[in-house]
Formats: structure tokens, C-alpha cells, sequence
């Protein structure tokens, strides 16, 4: 093992569903991975078990913890295992920063995800991004940002992960943020199709929460499942693929491919098409990104050759999922229609959780906010924050009413 270079991670969210799958890729890495700081938001019970098992350096809790009892036993295993505790998600800056941090793991859900991606990136670090917001929000800035100070993203979306490993098997690139798009004619992205691929209009109007979170191939948290049943996780994908690998909107499609085993595709200007394969299973795109160039053995699924199986494609039906074309046009657009775009989807499908909106008005809410948004070309940190803030509040107003 001496001869591996160690990865010392920073695990930024690391109670949800990608985070605990990046531990469960640090324990069967062996002496490879070293874990230096971990992230939570809420789930203080969960961080202080991976507390006691990987002894970081540091850890942040970004909410104030509500349970005084379950506090006051995370500071005594804390301190037990050398650990300090910060708190506010202002002090993920601290952790992002540290010298003994080689990679930071960007699995927090949402826009909340932006600054400390920046950050990350301002001083040189690997990203290793499963944090699509960071690009549909600022995509443009986040990507001069890693171009400025030498910082590197490598995508963990099983999507980009599949588009970034055919990138590199066929061009030879190895500069994670230089992409060369001479050749591409097209990406494709797949998409499961959720579970109401086949449903008619009049059927999406009476979709439950509990139908919305019966994902038929994946176990992801609630939000993206309800994003993967609308299309909108396709939608913000379009955008992130758009930043992330110098293509235009144009060169990017969208086919639905229910088996979710080719994770994306990438046509070549000679006709060729590379595609990459794995049964579902979000490990093998994180021990990817954080091995990389390095390959090792992986807990993820492996595929069954001696089974019969088929793989299917379909073209989305863009009248019965309209996430397609927002994406598309939010990505042709840039500037601050991602924050917005993404705000005001975050307060849709949680209102639609709530029982307080049918799940068929969630991309029409967000379709009615972009349109009435103050559009910027090209925002600072700043007026994206400030885009996204209007655009919550704004899509509130409109379901009140």
C-alpha cells in the first residue's frame, strides 16, 4: 500500500445517501483513504457514529442541533476521538481549506453546496463533485474559478462520471478541467424515465408523494427522487453537462433507457459512440473520482454476463415531461437563470411534499418564476445568492396565492 498516494478526503455532506456511500468506498479502500473532515446538516445521530468510526480531525454541523442530549453525547465521542466541532455552515470554509485535505467530497444537497465548492476550488483543491447545483447555479463562475487558481472537478453523477470516463479513454485528455470538444457531436444522457415514463397527462394529475418516492431503480433521498419522477434531476443535468464540458446546449440530448446500466454515451464527429456501463450502484463513479487515475477494486455491483438481459431506449416525450426543454433553455441562457431555475424547484418539490401542490404544477411553477426574473449575464457569488433568495421567496408568493 506504501506505494499508493493517500487520499485525504473532506466529506461534505456526509450523512445523506452520497456521503455514506463515499465511507463505504473509504472502508474497503483500506490504507488508501484517509478521512481528515466530515460535514452534516441535521443528522447529528448518524455523524456521530461516523464520528467514532473515522476519527477526523474536524467536523461541521451547518444547523443548530435541536436535541440538547444527543449534542451533548456527540461532543464527548468528539472528544474522545480527537475531533473538533464546529458549527454554521460559514465553517465549512475552514475544512475545505486545510492543507492535509487533498479532495474534497461535495455531496451537499443543494445551492447551499455553492460556496464551499468555491472555496474548495480557490485554493487549488480536487473537487470531487456530486453537488450538481454548484454548476447549474454558477456554472460559468464556478468553472473560471477552477481555471483561475488550478483547482480540479471530477463529476460523481453516475451521468457525468460515465461522459468523463468516454471523454478520456477516447481523447486521452488528462487535465480534469480542459475538455476537448472538437470531436464531440453529441452527449446523451441517460434517464431511467422515473416511474410514470408511461403515464398520460390526465394520470399525472393525480400522482402522490408515496407513488412519486417509488423510484423504480434507484434509493436516493426524497428530493431527487421526486426530481427523477418529474425530470427535472435531466434537466439540471443538461445544465451541469453544458459547464462542465465546454458543449453547447445543442450537443446535448436526453434518451430514456429504463435499465439505468449505460450511465451516458458520447458521439464522436466520425460516428463512433462510447458508452459506459455498470449496474446502478453510485460507488463505482465515487471510488472513480477519488482514485482517479488510479484504479482499484470496487465494492460497487458488478455486471452478470451469464444472465440474459436487454437494454432499452426511448425518446422522452417532451409534452408529458417539459423539464426537458426548461433545461435546454436554462442552459442556452447562463447567467443567473440556474439559481433561479433550481430555487425555485427546491420550493416546489418541497411544497409538493407537503401535500400543498400536485405534483404535475411543480415544473410549471418553475417555468412561470424564470420567466419573470431579472436576468444577469454574468453574476458574482453575490447576485446569484440574491437570485436564488428572490426566486424562493417569489415562488412562495406564487403558491400562496
Amino acid at each position: 500500500m506504501s506505494s499508493f498516494a493517500l487520499r485525504r478526503l473532506a466529506v461534505l455532506g456526509s450523512t445523506g445517501s452520497i456521503g455514506r456511500s463515499t465511507l463505504d468506498v473509504v472502508r474497503s479502500a483500506e490504507k488508501r483513504m484517509q478521512v481528515v473532515a466530515l460535514s452534516a446538516h441535521t443528522n447529528i445521530s448518524l455523524l456521530t457514529e461516523q464520528i467514532q468510526e473515522f476519527r477526523p480531525q474536524i467536523v461541521v454541523v451547518t444547523h443548530d442541533p435541536q436535541n440538547v442530549s444527543q449534542l451533548e453525547k456527540t461532543r464527548q465521542i468528539a472528544k474522545e476521538s480527537g475531533t473538533k466541532i464546529l458549527f454554521g455552515a460559514e465553517s465549512l470554509t475552514q475544512i475545505v481549506i486545510r492543507d492535509d485535505v487533498d479532495i474534497v467530497v461535495s455531496a451537499i444537497v443543494g445551492s447551499a453546496g455553492l460556496k464551499s465548492t468555491l472555496d474548495a476550488l480557490t485554493v487549488g483543491k480536487t473537487v470531487a463533485l456530486a453537488n450538481k447545483e454548484s454548476l447549474v447555479v454558477g456554472g460559468e463562475l464556478v468553472m473560471d474559478t477552477a481555471k483561475k487558481y488550478g483547482g480540479k472537478i471530477i463529476p460523481i453523477d453516475s451521468e457525468h462520471s460515465a461522459v468523463w470516463q468516454c471523454l478520456r479513454t477516447r481523447t486521452n485528455q488528462v487535465t480534469e478541467n480542459e475538455q476537448n470538444t472538437k470531436n464531440i457531436q453529441k452527449i446523451i444522457l441517460t434517464a431511467s424515465g422515473g416511474p410514470f415514463r408511461n403515464f398520460s397527462s390526465e394520470q399525472l394529475k393525480h400522482v402522490t408523494v408515496a407513488d412519486a418516492l417509488t423510484h423504480p431503480t434507484w434509493q436516493m433521498g426524497k428530493k431527487i427522487t421526486v426530481d427523477s419522477a418529474t425530470l427535472i434531476n435531466k434537466a439540471l443535468e443538461i445544465i451541469e453537462a453544458r459547464w462542465l464540458f465546454g458543449v453547447l446546449p445543442s450537443q446535448i440530448a436526453v434518451v430514456i433507457h429504463p435499465q439505468s446500466v449505460i450511465h451516458s454515451m458520447v458521439e464522436f464527429s466520425d460516428g463512433s459512440v462510447m458508452a459506459q456501463l455498470s449496474p446502478p450502484d453510485m460507488r463505482l463513479p465515487i471510488q472513480w473520482a477519488i482514485d482517479y487515475p488510479q484504479q482499484f477494486s470496487c465494492p460497487s455491483k458488478k455486471m452478470n454476463w451469464t444472465e440474459n438481459f436487454s437494454l432499452e431506449f426511448f425518446p422522452p416525450n417532451l409534452e408529458q415531461f417539459p423539464a426537458l426543454q426548461i433545461g435546454l433553455e436554462v442552459a442556452e441562457q447562463g447567467g443567473t437563470a440556474g439559481a433561479v431555475l433550481n430555487a425555485a424547484n427546491e420550493v416546489a418539490v418541497d411544497a409538493f411534499l407537503q401535500e400543498q401542490l400536485p405534483f404535475h404544477k411543480i415544473t410549471t411553477v418553475c417555468q412561470t418564476i424564470l420567466n419573470h426574473h431579472n436576468y444577469e449575464r454574468r453574476p458574482t457569488l453575490e447576485q446569484l445568492q440574491a437570485a436564488d433568495h428572490w426566486a424562493r421567496e417569489e415562488t412562495k408568493t406564487w403558491l400562496s396565492r
